[in-house]
């Protein structure tokens, strides 16, 4: 009896102990958001901004993940309108295929596959760099010189991903777009007007701006979380593949649950129907 007690206070414990680390968490990353969004609007006012560092991670961003985007939007392009086009035609609609074709890719899709270019490519890399800085203890070095990490490091870090996701996100919706045009009017499912007809009909520029806000944030949050898990990294090698490990999961949760919440704000907010 008394090691079933025993157990079960320190099961207890553990959970208290998760959801005190949850927390702290939650606020680090609030904290460190914050600290971004004022060194950028700060330095570019004050014109002090480290655009060479902009530049840099900018162009290594989208080296990146360009490629692997594309490669990964055809296939999500083929996969959406086969789909599409088999329901379209067991229930005689297949006129809607270009309408829920590209609504479908602009308001899930794009954003999507770029929120997990970012967060997997993109934010894995930003963890490991500056991760290995901070086992370097190169981040102490520019504490002790006056220097703040997230001024210096972080915030063109930040402002490069959101420039490199609201880009991406363009790029992913015209590939599977295209994707879907090609395999519904090649195969034959439906003639090139009616298909872009409907899409005319039904799409919103709401649905291009809702799908480059959700970029935004999603590239945001991915480069906030990066950056907390490498700049709290130690124990070496270890500590940062650990710490790379980490961002990439937390960020996918985190942008699961905040693609429900925006998507659901849009449909209450934005009246739907044909245009």
């Amino acid at each position: 009896m008394s090691s079933l007690a025993i157990t079960g206070r320190a099961g207890l414990e553990s959970m208290a102990d998760r959801t005190r680390k949850g927390i702290v968490t939650s606020g680090e990353l609030v904290v460190l958001a914050v600290e971004s969004i004022v060194a950028i609007v700060s330095d570019i006012f004050h014109r002090r901004f480290s655009w060479a560092e902009f530049m840099l991670q900018a162009w290594f961003m989208t080296r990146v993940s360009l490629l692997p985007t594309i490669l990964v939007a055809i296939p999500f392009g083929v996969i959406t309108s086969v789909q599409i086009g088999a329901v379209a035609n067991q229930i005689g609609a297949t006129a809607f295929i270009g309408a829920v074709n590209g609504i479908g890719v602009l308001r899930q899709g794009a954003p999507l596959v770029t929120s997990l270019m970012i967060a997997g490519a993109v934010g894995s890399a930003i963890c490991s760099d500056l991760g290995a800085r901070t086992v370097r203890e190169e981040i102490d070095a520019l504490k002790v010189m006056g220097i703040s990490p997230v001024q210096r490091l972080v915030a063109p870090r930040v402002l490069a991903a959101l420039v490199v996701a609201a880009l991406l996100t363009i790029i992913v919706s015209m590939t599977a777009m295209i994707t879907g045009f090609v395999l519904n009017v090649g195969g034959g499912s439906i003639s090139a007007g009616a298909y872009l007809q409907s899409f005319v009909s039904f799409s919103q520029p709401s649905d291009f701006a809702l799908a480059e806000f959700k970029a935004l944030i999603f590239g945001f949050v991915a480069t906030i979380v990066a950056s907390h898990k490498g700049l709290g990294a130690s124990g070496g090698p270890k500590g940062v593949a650990d710490a790379v490990n980490q961002a990439v999961v937390l960020s996918v949760i985190l942008l699961a649950g905040l693609n429900v919440a925006i998507t659901q704000g849009y449909v209450m907010l934005v009246p739907q129907g044909i245009s």
